[in-house]
């Protein structure tokens, strides 16, 4: 249930869905597996899996939903194999080698035999979706899968405008005076100790774990010129995570204090509340978060008109 990753989104859209309506859209995209035929399907799950067949769970205006993308594993390299000795064979058949329009149905006919007989592999990507804070955010480390699951929500919910959760100042400027200049730094929040900055040419990059932020080795690569692009951080009693300059967070970890809350609950046999529970905790930390980094950052970018 834990996030590990997050790329965060303003919603734009002014239609305030209710539970049961975003529940009754989501239905008909509801998840089933691939068929012999088919190399990948998405669709929508009960987040608590095999304990429930709820689509939507929602806590204090917390929303979370989870799709699920299965795909057959058809390598290239046996696909290549394969037409390869196909082609031999046509070759030895007719004395002349198929042209390059005989190759692509012969192609084609191979992945349609193979695929049947391929492995099937399944993976989930979770959604939570802030009502009060308008702020969609998606366990994803790269952008593009987060957009997967948004251009899902958009079929089934018909339209959904969103825009990536942006800051007015880029991010990289202003981790990089966080380390340039110490008295910047916001109260609440300590530097860690991975980081990676950017020259603007081809001057190199620095990438390094377990390095004091403050140290003679990140103070000359900032003298030359270079740039934060990465930067971990511990935010006090939340977690500790890695924020990148186009604003995705990686590498989160709760704090001690947060999971320890869960410890003292008592919802251990009902594994539906149990979940429930984290993705309420998890949730408040995450918005509260989100809203912090936002205003360390100077405050979030004013999203541009929409088109008449």
């Amino acid at each position: 249930m834990w996030f590990k990753h997050l790329q965060l989104y303003r919603l734009l859209d002014e239609q305030d869905w209710s539970l049961d309506q975003l529940t009754q859209a989501l239905d008909p995209w509801r998840f089933t597996p691939v068929t012999e035929t088919q190399a990948r399907r998405v669709g929508w799950a009960a987040p608590a899996g095999r304990h429930g067949d709820q689509l939507v769970h929602e806590i204090q205006g917390h929303r979370l939903m989870t799709l699920l993308r299965q795909e057959r594993l058809l390598p290239s390299a046996v696909v290549k194999e394969t037409l390869e000795e196909r082609v031999e064979a046509l070759t030895a058949q007719q004395g002349y080698p198929p042209g390059r329009k005989d190759k692509l149905v012969l192609k084609e006919r191979i992945v349609e035999e193979l695929l049947p007989r391929a492995f099937t592999r399944t993976s989930r990507t979770d959604l939570w979706w802030d009502t009060k804070r308008r702020l969609i955010g998606i366990n994803a480390s790269s952008a593009k899968r987060a957009e997967e699951i948004l251009d899902v929500l958009r079929e089934s919910l018909g339209s959904l405008k969103v825009i990536p959760l942006a800051p007015q100042t880029p991010a990289g400027r202003t981790m990089t005076t966080w380390l340039t200049d110490p008295t910047t730094r916001p109260e609440g929040m300590v530097l860690g100790d991975q980081i990676e900055l950017r020259a603007k040419g081809d001057d190199g990059i620095l990438r390094a774990r377990s390095i004091d932020p403050d140290g003679e080795e990140v103070r000359m690569s900032l003298d030359v010129g270079r740039q934060a692009s990465k930067l971990a951080l511990n935010i006090e009693e939340q977690m500790t995570l890695v924020l990148q300059e186009d604003m995705s967070i990686k590498s989160i970890r709760f704090a001690d204090a947060v999971l320890k809350e869960i410890d003292d609950t008592d919802s251990d046999d009902n594994p539906v509340l149990q979940m429930e529970t984290e993705f309420a905790l998890m949730a408040h930390v995450l918005g509260d978060t989100a809203e912090r980094l936002m205003q360390w950052l100077g405050g979030e970018a004013t999203p541009a008109p929409a088109a008449p």
